[in-house]
């Protein structure tokens, strides 16, 4: 491990334009989460009292014949399936208070939980429901889901959104997304919409849970309503008016190293836009390949009022195109989002570490950070020299805000598993935290790179000390 630069504190780099005054947003209070957790819980629990007062435990539910219980069960699971659904995707709707009260990495992994829930709740529905049917009437169990599909209202349209949730689920896999390019698993993503809206038909007009009472129809359709307002409101409507109003436009595009380019954009009125250094956009880059399609970039800089500045690493289809933007390309984004920022702290000192292209969004946190020697340290991991991706950048903001820059370079470990490098494989993972931050359990803790990296770092940072509510992270992998 080397140490790039110790600087000595000076004043801001960073300044505001003339008459410009910059507004960052707080950062949203930590009770929302366990508020809206505590809003699904309740809405979970309330499908199951609408199950309860349709009937669910008098004779011809579970107290019933067999065939009524199990077709009671089947009830259940498809009316949990159905709101868990959802919930699924109010929950990747882009709705502000709940994105930044989770981040998007905790928002994805309970996405994710959610996701694979339902789905096994809506294949227990079809099971349970076909086979109550099938011992209720004596027939087979074939016989039944063939005759259910062809002759109810609504069911050829819940097989096809079975089937298109059944594709999402499938690719959702960890072992098939790494074979999908991003652009290929967003576009198959978006069907969990329309699984999720072909189901509705039926349900409406096959579901007795549905129609069992006043209560339970206002409750369904409200439901179904507010997530669609949601998904319409922050996917769609909201990008599209910030887009409008600050008429985004690419300013120019700066090769940082080979494999690595810069973007900057401008537009109007910048300083209303609640960004904050760390936080990341889903950009559209109208008029190029594949503009149909959002990709997430972090900002490289903190926002200036004036600016917008991602780099990105030329990696796949989309990155590989920001090279050929031309100045004067329109641009649309959705954003910002994440909890990488510095609204997030609950300590006045700070030790940010990232590797690769995972440093940009750091650089720009760093910016936004209050200056002070010793207040914040910087790790930077990287194969060698030649990858310190704004290397220079990252040393000059040091210099000013009193920062201290370590960069700790060497190929990955072989010897074991680990967040360092093979040089330094004889240490600790947390040894090397302490090393580098003695204070560690002292610091706030922001995390940047690869998901598998990233989980040693914070495996480490909390056997260092550091209690999980001082530790932020931003995963960028789909």
């Amino acid at each position: 491990m080397t140490t790039s630069t110790t600087p000595q504190p000076t004043s801001l780099t960073r300044t505001e334009p003339s008459g410009i005054r910059l507004r960052l947003r707080r950062s949203t209070p930590r009770w929302w989460r366990d508020g809206t957790a505590a809003a699904a819980w309740a809405l979970v629990l309330f499908v199951v009292g609408l199950w309860v007062g349709g009937g669910a435990l008098g004779e011809t539910g579970l107290l019933g014949s067999a065939a009524d219980a199990v077709t009671s069960l089947g009830r259940l699971a498809g009316l949990e399936a159905s709101v868990l659904i959802l919930i699924q995707v109010a929950l990747m709707a882009r709705i502000p208070v709940v994105e930044q009260a989770w981040g998007q990495d905790e928002l994805a992994r309970v996405h994710r939980l959610v996701g694979f829930t339902s789905f096994s709740l809506m294949l227990a529905h079809i099971v349970l429901t076909i086979v109550g049917y099938a011992v209720g009437v004596g027939a087979g169990v074939l016989a039944t889901f063939v005759d259910e599909v062809l002759g109810s209202p609504g069911m050829l349209l819940a097989l096809a959104g079975s089937l298109a949730l059944v594709m999402v689920v499938v690719t959702s896999i960890r072992r098939a997304r790494a074979r999908l390019r991003y652009e290929s698993w967003h576009l198959l993503h978006l069907y969990a919409y329309l699984g999720a809206g072909l189901a509705l038909p039926h349900q409406l007009w096959t579901g007795q849970d549905f129609r069992a009472s006043s209560l339970a129809t206002v409750f369904w359709w409200g439901l179904y309503a507010a997530v669609l307002a949601s998904v319409v409101a922050f996917r769609v409507v909201l990008p599209l008016i910030r887009s409008r109003r600050h008429a985004l436009v690419v300013r120019e595009v700066v090769a940082e190293s080979p494999d690595v380019v810069s973007v900057v954009v401008e537009g109007r009125d910048l300083e209303r836009l609640p960004a904050r250094g760390g936080q990341f956009f889903q950009w559209r880059f109208l008029g190029s390949p594949g503009w149909t399609r959002a990709n997430p970039y972090s900002l490289s800089a903190a926002p200036d009022g004036r600016t917008l500045r991602l780099t990105a690493k030329l990696v796949g289809d989309s990155s590989r195109r920001l090279p050929t933007l031309t100045p004067g390309t329109k641009v649309l984004v959705e954003g910002p989002y994440g909890r990488l920022h510095a609204g997030v702290a609950v300590r006045d000192k700070y030790l940010l570490v990232g590797a690769g292209i995972g440093m940009t969004p750091l650089r720009a946190l760093l910016e936004e950070l209050p200056a002070g020697p010793g207040r914040a340290v910087l790790v930077y991991r990287a194969t060698g020299a030649d990858d310190l991706v704004l290397g220079d950048e990252l040393a000059a903001l040091a210099r000013t805000k009193g920062a201290e820059v370590v960069s700790v370079l060497g190929p990955r470990a072989r010897s074991r598993a680990s967040w360092l490098p093979e040089p330094a494989a004889h240490l600790g993972d947390a040894e090397a935290l302490r090393t580098l931050a003695p204070d560690i359990a002292e610091r706030d803790v922001y995390v940047c790179g690869t998901p598998e990296w990233m989980d040693h770092v914070i495996r480490a940072a909390r056997a260092a000390g550091v209690p999980a509510e001082a530790i932020h992270h931003e995963r960028f992998a789909y």
